[in-house]
């Protein structure tokens, strides 16, 4: 299992769009991806989980990866947060 974490820059967080984005990106992998904020966790694949963590600038996330494309997955998604949220 690999994890990072990451400090929300984005002045909205992440809402609507940018989840919908996140859950699309996610999904180019097989492996198990779970985002976690404020103490909720939710699976990065599902845009109504990712919404309801409500992560908000400046709340801090964890996205833990576990599967058979995991290395891939963290590598992209890192920048992948860098660059969108």
């Amino acid at each position: 299992m690999n994890k990072f974490t990451y400090v929300i820059t984005d002045e909205v967080g992440i809402h609507g769009r940018p989840a919908g984005v996140l859950v699309k990106k996610c999904s180019e992998f097989k492996s198990k991806i779970s985002i976690s904020c404020k103490g909720k966790s939710a699976d990065a694949k599902r845009i109504m989980g990712v919404m309801s963590l409500g992560a908000k600038k400046g709340d801090t996330v964890e996205v833990s990866i576990e599967g058979e494309d995991e290395a891939a997955a963290l590598a992209t998604l890192e920048v992948f947060f860098k660059e969108n949220f």
